[in-house]
Formats: C-alpha cells, structure tokens, sequence
C-alpha cells in the first residue's frame, strides 16, 4: 500500500536582493518509511525565520550551508508523533524542533527536537518566546552579554520576538534602561507601555538616528543587542561604556545584500579604548539548559511578567508570504503558519 503524502515549500534558486514568493514552489512526495529509531511527526504549526535569509545565496555566510535548489526551506515547527519506533517519543507526543517548510518530518531523537513540556500555555510559543526566539535572547543577554544589574542595554530591531522578549528580560533582571529601537510609532508604542522599555526610536521618524540614540541613551550603552547588522553596531560603537559588550544575535538589514556591499564597522578603535567585546550568540550551543530557561519564562508569562505578540497565517502555501514580509517591515510579533490543530 502506497505511503501517505508530504506536501513542502522548496527553493527555486540562489535569490538576491529581497526574497518574493514566487522564489519559492509547493512540491508534493510520498512520505518515506521509517528506519528503526524514527519517528513520524505531523506538523500543526510552523515558523519563518530572517536567518535563514543567508543561507538563500548561492554562498551563504551561515554556521549552516546554503539551501540547493529544489530543497526545503529550514524552519521550525510544533507537532505531534503520528508514527513511531522509538520509546522516547511514542506516538502522541508532542514535540517542537527544526522540521523545515513542510507538513512532516522523521525524526530519530538526534538534532533538535525535543517534547514539550504541559505548561497549560499555548503551543505555539514553543515557537517564540519558549523557543529559539526566546531562547536566544535568554543566553545572548545572560551568556554573551554578562547582563547584571544597573547595565543600561540597548536593543535593535527590538518589536521583533527576539528583542521584545530581551528588553523584557533585562528589564526583570535589573537593568539600569532599556532602549529599543523599532520602526513603525505603533511598535514603539507597544514596546514602552506593554514590554516595560524606558525608551523607543522610530528609526523611521528620525531625520538624524545618531542624535536620537545618543540622546536616549544619554548615560551610554553597556549592552548592545543588535538584531540588524554592522551599520548598526558602527554608529553605537562611540556611545558603547567602558567594559560593555555586543551581542550579535541578527542581521536583518544585512542578509539581502551581497556580502562584498554590506556595510563595514570603522569605529574599531571603540574596542581599544573601551575595552569591549563583542560576539555572536548562536543559541543552540545552550541546549542542554533550555529547560530551566524555559520553565523559569514559562512561570513569568503565567504571571503576565512577560508579553508577546503573534502573527498567524493558515496553511503551507502561506509561508513564503509570511516570510517575504519579514524584510519589508510588514511583521509585528513572531510570523508563524497554522498547519493543523495545536
């Protein structure tokens, strides 16, 4: 008797400059069987993801290789064990991990993908603030940017799941300011009076964006949360404090210019008299301590300590909108795409 079907988004080709939705084609195969260990998981709802911008080029600049054409779009995914032969994931179970732009993916334990824990919160969070999202701001702010206590932390692209749940967390941690930096008044708007942050810019409202940061930042910056890219981290450099630190978590304005035009970082000398770090966060390096992190922002959501917004689109052939949008400045809150109930 013949498989069921999987139906996914695959490349077309190598894309340059921004991404649009006919880059993108609906392919349809047979499921294939499983080899002992694995597990059939059906897919209920699934993320799209700037990083995965960069490894769109025919030679992308990623801790992953880039995507041939005809292969399927990386992404993340909530979904339930319909299938299996391995005793850590019988069939029911629900899981989230990389599962990529498609209605199922085998699994066999290995990699990420790991059970859900029944926190009684929607499970679409495993996909925002509980997941990589929300992980990485966790470890980028607690590993790679030593937060502590009176630190005044800036944060790019800071509407976006991955600085929203960062302001949050340094705000609950101690921070001396939280400055955001958004595009849009409405983000602005929603990142002081719903996610706690002193201060936001609307970069595009600003005729001069130095002047506007350096004026809401007026005591200096001692964490850098960048989510954009190296013009960015370039003009924050001068306002950087002594001993601060830059956390490279994203480079949204960077991922769709070619490598040899994006822009350089010139103030270099900052490092020197201030003494700064800077480094890239790459959150799956963390994963043997998601579940405390987890649990302890689970317990904060619960006390409405800690705010999110979603964006949910309906079905697979939804997903390369959803995507494309994440480049144009149409998304607010994490962009994910209902595939089944969850």
């Amino acid at each position: 008797m013949a498989r069921a079907m999987m139906r996914s988004v695959v490349l077309k080709a190598p894309i340059d400059g921004l991404p649009q939705p006919d880059d993108f084609a609906l392919v349809e195969a047979e499921i294939p069987a499983l080899a002992d260990g694995e597990f059939l998981i059906e897919h209920r709802i699934a993320s799209v993801d700037p990083g995965v911008r960069s490894r769109l080029h025919a030679t992308g600049a990623s801790y992953a290789p880039p995507i041939p054409p005809g292969g399927t779009i990386d992404g993340f995914m909530v979904g339930q064990v319909v299938e299996s032969g391995n005793a850590r994931f019988p069939v029911g179970t629900w899981v989230t991990g990389s599962g990529g732009w498609t209605t199922h993916s085998i699994g066999n334990g290995r990699g990420y993908v790991m059970p859900i824990a029944d926190n009684g919160l929607p499970r679409s969070l495993w996909l925002g603030v509980l997941g990589i999202p929300g992980m990485t701001s966790w470890f980028g702010l607690k590993r790679v940017g030593a937060m502590r206590e009176g630190a005044h932390v800036l944060i790019t692209s800071a509407a976006g799941v991955v600085g929203a749940t960062a302001g949050q967390l340094a705000r609950a941690w101690g921070a001396a300011s939280v400055t955001g930096i958004a595009g849009g008044q409405d983000k602005c708007d929603w990142l002081v009076e719903a996610c706690g942050f002193d201060a936001a810019i609307d970069y595009k409202a600003v005729d001069d964006l130095d002047a506007a940061i350096a004026a809401a930042c007026h005591k200096g910056v001692d964490i850098l949360f960048d989510n954009v890219g190296n013009a960015m981290i370039d003009r924050v450099l001068p306002m950087m404090r002594l001993n601060g630190n830059i956390v490279v978590s994203g480079q949204v304005a960077d991922y769709n210019v070619p490598l040899g035009e994006r822009a350089g970082i010139t103030n270099t000398g900052e490092f020197i008299a201030k003494r700064l770090t800077m480094r890239g966060i790459l959150v799956f390096d963390d994963i043997p301590q998601f579940a405390a992190a987890q649990a302890e922002m689970g317990a904060m959501i619960g006390d409405g300590k800690l705010v999110y917004r979603e964006e949910q689109f309906d079905g697979l052939g939804a997903m390369p909108e959803a995507f494309c949008g994440l480049f144009t400045g149409a998304s607010f809150g994490r962009r994910l795409v209902r595939l089944g109930e969850f």
